[in-house]
């Protein structure tokens, strides 16, 4: 991002604050960003809804309640109307300064966070305020640490700022306080980079208007544990959970890793789970996926490894980049998301070089499709046969194909067939705990049945 050319959003909720709302516009207009301003009235009573009616300008949008719904329900309304890279949430009275924002976006536009969080206990100038607040803070803080495994001073500012993309991928739901806290465990848990500066602070008392109560601290509790405990995108969830599962990882590289070539191309790389493996200093790896979530956290993961590229492409696309240009191309646990397979195959034949490889692992056996395969989005669960036969007529010669994780296939058809589970649990732990022994199993006993089929197939003619 260039500071130039950046915009913000500020959100600012209001719920009766006539003395400052004019004030509080006035001085957020006058900092030198480009800006649009949301207001959210949360029904005032005082005449603050009055003033706001009065408003008619082109870079402020003023939004009603007609109920009281809280705070965290009018941020959550104006993030729907936000189009600015950066948002900012501004409270309506004058505690917090406008004219920081720079410093709180600072992080943002250099590309080093993806969150900032202006904190009153890290130096800036504060009002002595009351210490039983101070004290609630610091322990809501201490709590939300040991939770999440973080080091906040200060969870329950008002300035926190988002790159926009990023506060819209938030799943959100608290309509008071709580979001304060339900915000940060909401990007703690899809691992966005997270910074604090010191900002200003200026409190008030309750005579001059301030609003949040001793009870808020149960109420924030409240959302720190529904919060940590409610599902992500079963995707990305999956995604997270699986990453967790160290020991199969590694024993589905053990098993790639005597096909690998030289320039390799891995298609559905997720958050790198498997990529990690691939990458080393005899290698050129190109990682791809269609989730540009996923392709930017990787491209800071990697962002100055030479040996490594990273696209965010639709994987049907892939001929349009490259023409018969790697050694290798994987695809672990993707072929069944892509409803024309055959497509796929295709263009992974053209990408390939003369003997390259395919090397592919794809869910077995049609009896296993579940659900849970469903909510995934995937599309089928393969044979033998019709992994065989599809690789074939797209011009590849298997060289390789075979059941593995048997037991897995077991825990599976338990797991998500009778029992009906809705997302991985702790058999997963219990099956990555006894890999070890699967591993010296199967290389023993050839089963005739098995999770997925591990396939590596070479390129044997062109198609035309």
């Amino acid at each position: 991002m260039q500071n130039q050319n950046i915009k913000l959003s500020i959100i600012i909720p209001v719920y009766n604050e006539i003395n400052t709302i004019l004030e509080i516009i006035k001085l957020v207009k006058e900092e030198p960003h480009k800006k649009e301003i949301i207001i959210v009235d949360d029904a005032s009573t005082d005449g603050t809804k009055e003033l706001l009616l009065n408003i008619n300008q082109p870079d402020i949008k003023v939004l009603f309640n007609q109920k009281n719904k809280g705070k965290g329900y009018c941020i959550r309304k104006a993030i729907n109307y936000v189009t600015a890279d950066i948002v900012i949430i501004q409270d309506a009275d004058l505690e917090y300064y406008p004219n920081e924002y720079g410093r709180i976006i600072r992080k943002i536009i250099e590309g080093k966070a993806d969150v900032v969080y202006g904190s009153r206990f890290l130096g800036g100038e504060r009002r002595v305020f009351y210490f039983y607040h101070y004290l609630g803070n610091k322990l809501l803080n201490l709590v939300v640490n040991i939770f999440l495994n973080s080091n906040f001073t200060d969870l329950m500012t008002c300035y926190k700022a988002f790159r926009s993309d990023v506060l819209k991928s938030l799943k959100l739901a608290a309509n008071r306080f709580g979001i304060e806290v339900e915000l940060t465990v909401e990007v703690f848990k899809r691992k966005y980079r997270v910074y604090e500066v010191p900002i200003s602070y200026d409190g008030r008392s309750y005579d001059e208007g301030k609003k949040i109560k001793w009870t808020d601290f149960f109420s924030c509790l409240y959302w720190l544990f529904k919060s940590l405990f409610r599902t992500l995108d079963l995707g990305e969830e999956t995604l997270l959970r699986i990453r967790l599962l160290k020991k199969n990882n590694r024993w589905i590289f053990k098993k790639t890793k005597p096909f690998l070539g030289k320039k390799i191309l891995e298609l559905g790389c997720g958050i790198g789970t498997f990529s990690r493996f691939l990458i080393s200093k005899d290698t050129f790896v190109v990682l791809t996926d269609i989730n540009k979530r996923y392709t930017d956290y990787l491209k800071k993961v990697f962002i100055g490894n030479p040996f490594v590229e990273i696209k965010n492409i639709d994987i049907l696309e892939i001929d349009k980049f490259w023409q018969d240009n790697f050694d290798t191309v994987i695809c672990l646990n993707v072929v069944e998301h892509i409803q024309d397979d055959i497509a796929l195959f295709k263009k992974i034949n053209k990408v390939l070089n003369k003997s390259g490889k395919i090397i592919c692992l794809a869910p077995a056996h049609k009896i296993l499709f579940s659900n849970f395969d469903k909510n995934l989005g995937h599309f089928r669960r393969y044979t033998k046969k019709e992994l065989i036969e599809k690789l074939e007529n797209c011009g590849f010669k298997i060289k390789k194909i075979e059941f593995i994780n048997s037991l897995g296939a077991i825990l599976w058809f338990i797991n998500f067939k009778l029992l009906k589970a809705k997302k991985i649990n702790f058999a997963a732990r219990f099956f990555d705990f006894i890999v070890p022994l699967i591993s010296f199993l199967e290389k023993r006993i050839k089963f005739c049945f098995g999770l997925s089929l591990f396939c590596v197939a070479t390129k044997e003619k062109d198609l035309s």
